[in-house]
């Protein structure tokens, strides 16, 4: 079974282990220790990357208390990189190095074997000491066997840049501010090759229907890109979002789970939006500007046109905006083809009446379909006005039977709809009549135009927001909550 590990090999290791440690602390507080920050900056880190799950130094992922963020910056001020380092044990390895070579060797025979698999074959192969998965799994992952078994460096990513505009687009969720007692997330897309950010969207949630409003206004202001590159959030991999990727000829790529390569410029970006935007919502008066979506959405679309995409980019050389339009200004998809790629569709088997069912209500179809399974597709904020199509054809229009719900149950604004009031005085009433009694003084034209009285004019939808870079789509973007949808009256 071969010869243990020598006294001398056993020391460099627990030596390397330390200053690996220390190489993690030391990147972690890095930023947060620089003397120039002030007090809140500095706090402001550290909180975040306490909230943060981070790669340890062997692999694994971590999460890193304020305290202990807070002792590391302290022992690097005092002592440098070296007081980061933790002390050296002394114990003694409880499983025999043999052993551990063998397991080693057993991993390097063939790397697609797990942890639990090679303990389960040194139970079979020998009558010692054998170790747990869990200990093999530490040991392979300190000699790296778990991200390069057959001891070959990873492969490199590089910087990588797209090399003209609209080539790829790569979108993540921001958390944000609490705006109206309800925390807010800002959704939004930037432009791999002039960082200019084309679609983004605040909202009270971080749901694919946010999701698609900030990247269809990005649609229609600043283009069609090639390629969206997002995570694998459930947002990021709705059906409503890959339904108008496939209408307009955009590819969806996802980055893999614990390998979120090529995020970095929008992370970045991410990072100047808390430095420079949401930073002055501390400001004293701004709690008082900003008390609803609308204003919040208002105040960010002034930023981002007026500041971010004037500024020349450090990277780049350019301002965003003026790289971005290098070129000449994009061709925008039309207002048909983009509201074609955001309806959604459902499929539903037509019965021997004719009939379709769609979250409680009921459709007649044409009786041709009897048997068949169509494809509906509508508005999620108009579920009367479905369109049905077999085979890729349209078939016409379902005709409503019974509806009990008018907008899809996922279709939820941000803010309630004001609800008009009526002018009625109730309890006035009710006055005024017992005093009409009491003074056996029937009037009954007065009463009647006690009872005409006009109420207020009907009150006008103000929930949502403009969304910035897109001024010129108010039109386009929906009047009733924070979303992207044609303007709809309901009965």
């Amino acid at each position: 079974m071969g010869k243990g590990h020598r006294p001398g090999d056993v020391e460099a290791r627990r030596a390397e282990r330390a200053r690996d440690v220390a190489l993690f602390r030391y990147a972690l507080v890095r930023e947060a220790a620089d003397p120039s920050l002030t007090t809140r900056q500095r706090g402001r880190l550290v909180r975040e990357l306490a909230a943060m799950e981070h790669t340890g130094p062997r692999g694994e992922r971590v999460r890193v208390s304020r305290a202990s963020l807070d002792r590391w910056i302290r022992a690097w001020r005092a002592g440098g990189f070296d007081a980061l380092v933790p002390s050296a044990r002394h114990a003694e390895p409880r499983t025999p190095g043999a052993v551990l070579e063998l397991a080693v060797g057993l991993k390097r025979e063939v790397p697609g074997r797990t942890a639990a698999q090679v303990a389960a074959i040194l139970a079979e192969h020998t009558t010692g000491v054998v170790p747990s998965a869990r200990t093999l799994q530490r040991h392979f992952a300190r000699l790296e066997l778990t991200t390069r078994p057959d001891g070959r460096a990873p492969a490199g990513f590089g910087r990588f840049e797209a090399a003209t505009p609209n080539e790829r687009w790569t979108g993540d969720a921001l958390h944000g501010p609490v705006i109206a007692g309800r925390k807010t997330y800002l959704m939004a897309f930037i432009d791999d090759h002039s960082r200019a950010l084309t679609g983004y969207r605040w909202g009270h949630s971080e749901d694919a229907l946010h999701l698609v409003a900030a990247l269809r206004a990005g649609l229609a202001a600043r283009g069609v890109p090639h390629v969206v590159y997002l995570d694998n959030g459930a947002a990021m991999v709705s059906k409503q979002l890959l339904r108008a990727m496939a209408v307009l000829g955009i590819r969806l790529t996802h980055s893999r789970p614990g390998q979120p390569e090529g995020r970095g410029k929008i992370e970045r970006f991410f990072r100047t939006v808390r430095d420079q935007f949401l930073i002055e919502l501390s400001a004293p008066g701004a709690p008082e500007k900003i008390t609803d979506l609308a204003a919040l959405n208002e105040f960010f679309a002034a930023w981002v046109e007026t500041v971010y995409h004037q500024r020349v980019h450090s990277e780049t050389g350019q301002a965003p905006i003026e790289r971005f339009l290098a070129a000449g200004p994009p061709a925008v998809p039309t207002p048909q083809r983009l509201r074609e790629a955001f309806l959604w569709s459902e499929h539903r088997a037509v019965t021997k009446t004719a009939t379709v069912s769609l979250h409680g209500n009921t459709y007649e179809v044409d009786a041709a379909l009897i048997g068949r399974r169509i494809e509906l597709v509508y508005d999620p904020f108009d579920l009367a006005d479905i369109t049905v199509r077999y085979a890729g054809r349209n078939m016409g229009t379902a005709v409503p039977h019974h509806i009990g719900r008018h907008v899809h149950p996922a279709a939820t604004t941000d803010t309630p709809t004001p609800v008009p009031a009526t002018g009625i005085d109730y309890l006035a009433l009710v006055r005024d009549r017992h005093t009409t009694a009491l003074t056996q003084r029937v009037n009954y034209a007065a009463m009647a135009g006690q009872s005409e009285t006009p109420g207020p004019a009907r009150a006008v939808a103000a929930a949502g927001g403009v969304l910035p870079a897109q001024t010129d789509l108010i039109e386009l973007l929906t009047a009733t909550g924070d979303h992207d949808t044609e303007p709809q009256e309901h009965q």
